[in-house]
């Protein structure tokens, strides 16, 4: 299966002190306000999902979530998630570290496509 979100070796070195300072983690990829749309991370459970949020799948032992809405833009693209330097206006667990998860996008192939990892639903 094709994952649709992966996650750079310098996303997972973040994730890692992250997790150390936090416990466990969860993402969800903002809509558009503070940074534009970008990853939020949180610690699992602090960001509340809802019926109207899709997880595209798990990204070191995280949960990667969006809106249904904004899924359905970026439902034929592959997310990779980055780290840049640079502080953002958001409230990720990043930014204190002078840090922000950004994300790179790229069309599935038509032979991708077919085989492409399921997305589940939340279920309040």
């Amino acid at each position: 299966m094709i994952p649709r979100i992966l996650i750079s070796p310098e996303a997972q070195q973040l994730i890692a002190q992250l997790k150390q300072q936090h416990g466990p983690l969860m993402f969800h990829q903002s809509g558009g306000c503070c940074d534009g749309s970008q990853p939020m991370c949180f610690e699992k459970g602090e960001f509340r999902v809802g019926n109207s949020d899709v997880c595209l799948g798990i990204v070191d032992d995280c949960e990667f979530w969006m809106s249904k809405d904004q899924f359905e833009y970026w439902k034929h693209t592959q997310l990779t998630m980055h780290v840049t330097d640079g502080r953002g206006s958001s409230f990720s667990l990043e930014i204190p570290l002078g840090k922000r998860f950004i994300i790179q996008s790229r069309l599935f192939t038509d032979a991708e496509l077919a085989q492409l990892q399921p997305v589940w639903f939340c279920e309040d």
